[in-house]
């Protein structure tokens, strides 16, 4: 199985659109349309295009030359603009096989070395275990619980904060 990330391009509007709308949502941000047409996937697209390598990193996720997944990391602002949020998606037809851990893998050296930051974090919901398994493998530091931190689906969860440093194991 070979996996790679690539640039986004305009020419994955529909792969992006087929992708985020068939997206699993119990964990990701509710700012994600639904349903996620054409048009959101080009205007993420052409934000993309923007804030690429200045104020994020946003890479598609292949294996054997498929799109299967995102993941990105955006620059926090203000005093936190030395932090990158982490996330991620991946299709759930691709679950379990090894792969977002393989892209985070590859992803945090890309983010360290291309943007201007020094700590990558992630947000994660406490029932969202394989996720937190993605992080814990690639080295991310649990840093503490935001209890009852995030709403989603009517009703209050625990957030786990994660983090990486730019200088932890050899990055």
């Amino acid at each position: 199985m070979d996996i790679r990330l690539a640039p986004w391009s305009m020419e994955d509007a529909e792969a992006l659109a087929f992708l985020m709308e068939r997206a699993d949502r119990r964990y990701l941000s509710d700012r994600l349309p639904k349903p996620y047409t054409l048009e959101n996937a080009r205007w993420w697209l052409e934000m993309v295009a923007q804030q690429e390598g200045k104020t994020g990193l946003f890479r598609k996720i292949l294996v054997d030359g498929h799109m299967v997944g995102n993941i990105s990391a955006e620059s926090q602002e203000d005093i936190y603009r030395k932090d990158a949020v982490l996330g991620y998606v991946l299709d759930k037809e691709q679950w379990g096989r090894g792969i977002m851990s393989r892209a985070v893998e590859l992803f945090c050296p890309l983010v360290f070395d291309r943007l201007d930051v020094l700590r990558l974090s992630a947000r994660v919901l406490e029932e969202n275990i394989p996720s937190r398994r993605v992080l814990e493998k690639n080295g991310f530091q649990l840093e503490g619980v935001v209890k009852l931190g995030a709403w989603k689906e009517e009703r209050a969860h625990d957030l786990w904060l994660y983090g990486k440093l730019k200088n932890q194991n050899g990055l």
